[in-house]
This record gives structure tokens, C-alpha cells and sequence, in this order.
């Protein structure tokens, strides 16, 4: 075996090794939570050494920002896919859709809105510009149906829109006192967009 042929195969066992690492991360907090996942549970499940996990990623903050990443990715994707023909339609498939994905992926959802810096260290930008563009995906169709708005109020509206959305969801699906009951969510979300709108339009 050459030198090239050992080094293909240590990038392929390192590449290998990396994708284990993150299923690892992510299973345990798609079906544990955030606050079960554990830097020795990843490291034993791919077969290596914590200092190891670390020089991959970096450190912890790394690894579970790696696995947010992917999410907000997901999230986005299935966001982008809703029909865009009637722009009313499409600011309730964006919510159902929302809502739909955050009953499949509960705590991956979570983990990217409660995850927190080690020592307050600010968190990536990239990130949060991620979540942003997914939140900004509702000024498409609001710019349409309130066309005489200025474009940076339908931002701030669509983000706000999408904000509320969120808490809506989040508060249902942790069955807190004050949530809306999980079998009601998606009715109570569609009036929540039609208000929303009634009460937008009202003021355009």
C-alpha cells in the first residue's frame, strides 16, 4: 500500500468516525434531550478517545452546534417545499409545517433554541442567520397580500409572525399550564395566522 492509498483510507476512517459521532449526538438528544447528551456517550459510541471528539469538533459547543446546524437545515428544507401559488395558503402550510416538524423532532428543535454557550461566549452568527432566514420565509407571501407595507416592517412582521408561531408550539407540545392542548394546536394555529392577517390587512 502507498502513501497515497493509507492516507485515503485514514480520511475515509476519520470521515467515517465523524459521521458516528454526530448520529451519536444526534439520536441521544432527539430521543433524550439536550441535557442527556454526554462527550464520553460519543466518544465510546465511535470507538475513540473524548480528546478525540474534541479535535473533531473543536469542543462540546461544537459538536451540538454541528448536529443545530443540520436542523435548522431540515427545518428550512421542509419549509421551503410549501406551495407558494396562494400566499395566504402558504403562511398556514408554513405554520402547520412548522408545527409538523417540531412534533417529529421535538427535542433536535429545542436543542437549537436552548442551547447556550460554555463561559457566554456569543453564538455563531451563522446560526442565528440560519433561523432567521427560516423565520423570514412568511415575508414572501405577506409582501403580496399586504403589498403597500415598506419592506423592512413585513421583515420585522414576518418574524414576529413566526416568532409567535413558535411559542405557540413549543408551549403546546411541553403541555405547560398555559398552552394550547396539543390536539388543538394546528386549529388554533389557523386562527391565529387568520387574525393575524384580518388584523394586518385592517391597518395596511
Amino acid at each position: 500500500m502507498n502513501i497515497v492509498q493509507e492516507e485515503s483510507l485514514r480520511d475515509q476512517k476519520k470521515s467515517r468516525r465523524r459521521t458516528l459521532m454526530l448520529d451519536t449526538a444526534r439520536r441521544i438528544i432527539a430521543s433524550k434531550g439536550l441535557i442527556s447528551l454526554k462527550v464520553r456517550d460519543v466518544a465510546e459510541a465511535a470507538e475513540c478517545s473524548i480528546g478525540s471528539v474534541y479535535n473533531e469538533f473543536g469542543d462540546f459547543d461544537g459538536l451540538i452546534l454541528t448536529v443545530n446546524r443540520e436542523t435548522v437545515q431540515l427545518l428550512t428544507s421542509k419549509l421551503r417545499m410549501v406551495p407558494s401559488e396562494d400566499p395566504r395558503a402558504q403562511l398556514h402550510g408554513l405554520a402547520t409545517g412548522y408545527l409538523e416538524f417540531a412534533v417529529e423532532h421535538t427535542n433536535l428543535l429545542r436543542s437549537l433554541f436552548e442551547h447556550r454557550m460554555e463561559k457566554n461566549r456569543p453564538f455563531p452568527k451563522d446560526i442565528l442567520d440560519m433561523v432567521m432566514e427560516a423565520f423570514a420565509l412568511m415575508y414572501s407571501p405577506l409582501s403580496r397580500l399586504l403589498s403597500k407595507r415598506d419592506p423592512d416592517e413585513l421583515l420585522l412582521i414576518a418574524r414576529t409572525m413566526f416568532s409567535a408561531t413558535h411559542g405557540i408550539i413549543s408551549l403546546g407540545l411541553e403541555d405547560r399550564m398555559v398552552a394550547v392542548p396539543s390536539p388543538n394546536l394546528r386549529q388554533q394555529l389557523a386562527q391565529f395566522v387568520d387574525a393575524q392577517l384580518k388584523g394586518l390587512s385592517a391597518h395596511a
